[in-house]
């Protein structure tokens, strides 16, 4: 590697260190902590108190949140909140909401779900929506808070402290509540909000103003006019421009997003019920499942960025969810089998390791949709649509699995993987996507 090559390199590495850059790693922190405490760990702790398979797969209608989200999000991204506004637009949405999930999961630590299972749900539903908008304003942070330059070390920043975070909810929630108990685990998960919370408190807020006093008008028209304005400007033009742009296609487009990912919500919903059913223990969950499954997950984003860049962009969108799909198979050949930890281990590598890979190149997908002047509102539309039928299923993932069993419910789960490769095959015909450049846009080189 000759000096010059070194001087890169060197350059690269030292663009994380940027403060704002460095922040994103702890709001992707904060981001992440919320998700897996409303989903599989919620289902485990359920599963522990005798919550029915089915009332379980209901709960994770919880998660539909995440899904709808691109309806608040125009009031998210316009409108300035009294009081702590002063902190400034995105900050203070920002701060609302991690205030709403420290709240939330506060109260799930204090809550028995054979005794009030009413008042776990509600709970839960306050963490997901105040997850759900935290991730609203925080990509229109990341956005807005560096050149374009850097919004790949951004984008790099963020995940890496979302996957981090997934592993502290994870692995270590099942840990804690193995040695103690399910409310010290939830206790601690809300103390641990803190950490996204000081963030927002520290970094500075991105400039943006213009922009929001562009649609105000003048202060002398009628609040119709201006409201009508704003409504126009903030939620109907970022939709008639991705109309506009695709046409037909679009159609095909929010197909192919609508279906991504269908295959690995509904798994993950039974996913913790069926390794207690096995009879693993929840601190070997957490050392195979989690810790392990995370390292997987990693080396298979990296395998999935490498891959981009040389095969393109929607070869490997077909590949993920092929893969994706297949790896369901697995969890229904290891329901058939004696359950070790080396077939756990296994399987749990190859389920991981493709997730890991269709998740990056799904991202990239995602990120060469948007139209750059309305960021915020269509890339909460993207992400609304990519898990709002996953989850929608996956809420009967219980009735299957106490109908057929487990071994049928993952031949299930991977068979409803197949239109995601119908819309896809639609779109690679169009001609209209095309990878490599995608993918630098979002992953460091």
């Amino acid at each position: 590697m000759n000096v010059n090559s070194t001087q890169r390199w060197l350059a690269s590495i030292a663009i994380y260190w940027h403060p704002r850059i460095a922040a994103l790693f702890f709001l992707g922190f904060s981001a992440g902590l919320p998700f897996l405490l409303v989903f599989s760990t919620m289902s485990a702790w359920l599963t522990e108190y005798g919550v029915s398979r089915s009332t379980i797969g209901f709960f994770s209608w919880i998660g539909i949140t995440y899904s709808i989200k691109v309806f608040w999000a125009p009031v998210v991204d316009r409108i300035r909140l009294p009081g702590i506004g002063r902190l400034g637009q995105r900050r203070s949405w920002i701060l609302l909401a991690q205030l709403g999930i420290a709240a939330g999961l506060f109260g799930l630590s204090l809550v028995d779900p054979s005794e009030n299972l009413h008042g776990v749900a509600l709970l839960a539903l306050l963490v997901a929506f105040s997850s759900a908008t935290q991730d609203i304003s925080i990509d229109a942070y990341r956005i807005e808070a560096a050149e374009m330059d850097r919004q790949a070390a951004m984008a790099a920043a963020y995940i890496f402290g979302y996957r981090v975070a997934l592993l502290v909810a994870g692995a270590g929630a099942l840990l804690i509540a193995e040695f103690s108990t399910w409310s010290v685990s939830y206790g601690i998960m809300a103390g641990l909000v803190s950490i996204g919370v000081i963030t927002t408190c520290t970094v500075r807020e991105p400039q943006h103003d213009v922009l929001i006093e562009h649609y105000r008008g003048n202060g002398r028209e009628p609040i119709q006019k201006r409201l009508l304005r704003w409504f126009q400007s903030a939620v109907v033009a970022p939709f008639h421009e991705f109309f506009t742009r695709y046409g037909w296609l679009a159609l095909v487009v929010l197909g192919v997003i609508a279906t991504y990912r269908i295959s690995d919500i509904t798994m993950g919903v039974m996913a913790n019920p069926f390794y207690l059913d096995l009879g693993f223990t929840k601190s070997e969950i957490a050392s195979i499942v989690k810790a392990f499954g995370f390292s997987m997950t990693l080396a298979g984003a990296g395998l999935g960025g490498l891959l981009v860049v040389r095969f393109g962009l929607m070869p490997m969108m077909m590949t993920g969810a092929i893969l994706v799909a297949l790896t369901n198979l697995l969890f229904a050949l290891m329901a058939e089998l004696a359950p070790t930890r080396t077939l756990l281990a296994v399987v749990i590598s190859a389920d991981n390791l493709s997730a890991g890979l269709a998740n990056v190149v799904f991202v990239a997908f995602l990120s060469s949709l948007v139209n750059k002047t309305y960021t915020a509102t269509q890339y909460a539309l993207f992400s609304s649509v990519m898990t709002l039928l996953g989850k929608f299923i996956g809420g009967f993932a219980g009735i299957v699995v106490d109908g057929f069993g487990y071994t049928m419910f993952f031949i299930y789960a991977s068979g409803i993987g197949i239109p995601a490769m119908l819309f896809l095959l639609a779109a690679m015909r169009s001609k209209v996507f095309s990878g490599p450049k995608v993918a630098t846009q979002i992953l460091p080189n």
